[in-house]
């Protein structure tokens, strides 16, 4: 079965310059192929403020938007998180996203493309390594960054050359990263429960 990576938009302000970046990275992995890719973004998917009381790690929740949340995540085998930067650290949206699960992200792969000023995003991207360490996602090391200046001084979004190499380059990563765990998770799936 293919492996599905999710492109994850990690902002949901209005007037957020993501959504054309999410667009072209999208259809860039979809020429890349190696992978069935799938946008997510975060400001279709009604995520207020955390609002389930009990753990994530017991996959109990309340709400419908939490159950669809886990349902949609659960079923990819890796991701490729597209963050601004604001105020050295990536979005509240975002955070806010990831906090509500858990298991789910656990033992897949992720990539980071961070766009921003002058540092092209690049210390929320540092940031959310950090968080998806801790939710047991293993980041790649290749980090594609776009500058919005020159990458919109037209006004709609033009990519640098040779972005389209460096997308590329991180998607094989991720792609090879995430079969890989594929099988931890499958071997985990099949091992017996541990008593405790």
């Amino acid at each position: 079965m293919a492996l599905r990576i999710g492109i994850i938009l990690g902002s949901t302000r209005p007037g957020r310059r993501g959504e054309q970046i999410a667009s072209w990275v999208l259809d860039t992995a979809r020429a890349h192929g190696g992978a069935d890719y799938e946008l997510i973004d975060l400001a279709h998917h009604g995520l207020d403020n955390l609002d389930e009381g009990g753990n994530p790690t017991h996959q109990q929740y309340e709400h419908p938007h939490t159950r669809d949340w886990s349902a949609l995540i659960d079923g990819f085998d890796g991701f490729v998180f597209l963050t601004p930067e604001y105020n050295h650290s990536f979005p509240g949206a975002l955070k806010n996203a990831l906090d509500y699960i858990y298991r789910e992200w656990n033992d897949k792969a992720a990539g980071i493309v961070s766009y921003g000023g002058w540092a092209a995003g690049v210390r929320a991207a540092e940031a959310l390594r950090l968080v998806l360490a801790e939710l047991q996602v293993a980041t790649v090391r290749a980090q594609p960054a776009v500058p919005l200046i020159p990458a919109f001084s037209t006004g709609a979004f033009v990519p640098a050359e040779g972005l389209d190499v460096a997308v590329c380059g991180m998607l094989d990563q991720v792609i090879a990263w995430s079969g890989a765990l594929r099988g931890v998770r499958e071997a985990k799936s099949e091992a017996p429960a541990i008593a405790r």
